[in-house]
């Protein structure tokens, strides 16, 4: 493959592309000069700490939030000045799941699910039930489930009727916003599966915000560490393991963060200072 050719290959992988990001609130600086690529059909996913400009972030990439300076784009489209129509057609090529799950109360799941596309498409209501049971089914709940309002359902099956609705219009790329937040060991582990599934399957683009470590060691190709405004690293999580950064440390270190590492990796072991005289 010729050299041009190699460039241009390499630059349609790109899904995400943040330039020089800046965003402040006020007198507070969020992000300086920030720059990150996510690449085409990985589990990418963003951790900090608190404060750290994570949900910031993941606001500003699906156009909630516009930031101070910089560019961000999303399936080869900047998003700076987007006309509405514009705005509409690239939303419509990713679905989100937030972190409390966003399912509208008086709408039983399977209504949920169909809203997007009874919004966005001129498909017959039969149809769309159809389509809504089988993304309900491809997230591993039941039928019955489809009959249930979501005050009716436990955490676990509220992320996953949640993800089913992020489904509804076959996205390129999927956000998730802390999709194991509140959950059990069990059901986390099964939204493990799940993300891995998706992504194996349909060969989304998947972002995610998550503070789950085991997530995380599981399922995260690409890891970016924010701190100070800025990408602290960007790795795998047994690269960023290796980094002897401030920023990155406390994820690796303690008792949670050995505990989260694969066997097969050497735990990493936090470096206390000598306590013998010199």
């Amino acid at each position: 493959m010729s050299p041009t050719a190699t460039a241009t290959a390499a630059k349609s992988d790109i899904v995400i592309d943040l330039r020089e990001v800046e965003t402040r609130f006020g007198a507070h600086v969020v992000h300086h000069n920030l720059n990150l690529q996510v690449r085409r059909a990985e589990v990418f996913a963003i951790i900090g700490g608190s404060g750290s400009g994570k949900s910031t972030l993941l606001r500003e990439m699906i156009l909630l939030h516009r930031p101070d300076a910089g560019r961000i784009k999303v399936l080869g489209v900047e998003l700076k000045d987007l006309s509405p129509e514009d705005a509409l057609a690239l939303r419509l090529r990713w679905g989100v799941l937030f972190q409390h799950g966003g399912l509208f109360g008086s709408l039983t799941v399977l209504e949920n699910i169909g809203l997007p596309l009874r919004e966005h498409t001129r498909l017959s209501n039969k149809l769309i039930d159809d389509l809504a049971a089988w993304k309900l089914d491809m997230v591993g709940l039941k039928p019955e489930v489809g009959a249930q309002y979501p005050a009716q359902l436990s955490g676990g099956m509220m992320k996953r009727a949640s993800l089913a609705r992020a489904l509804a219009l076959d996205p390129e790329l999927l956000f998730l916003d802390e999709p194991t937040a509140g959950l059990d060991p069990e059901s986390a582990a099964g939204v493990d599966e799940l993300v891995l599934r998706l992504r194996d399957l349909f060969g989304l683009t998947i972002v995610m915000i998550s503070h789950d470590l085991d997530l995380l060691w599981q399922v995260a190709d690409r890891v970016a560490v924010l701190g100070e405004g800025r990408v602290q690293g960007v790795g795998s999580m047994a690269e960023l393991a290796d980094m002897n950064q401030p920023a990155i440390r406390p994820f690796f270190e303690g008792a949670r963060g050995r505990a989260a590492q694969p066997a097969s990796i050497p735990p990493t072991q936090a470096k206390e200072p000598s306590s013998k005289p010199k």
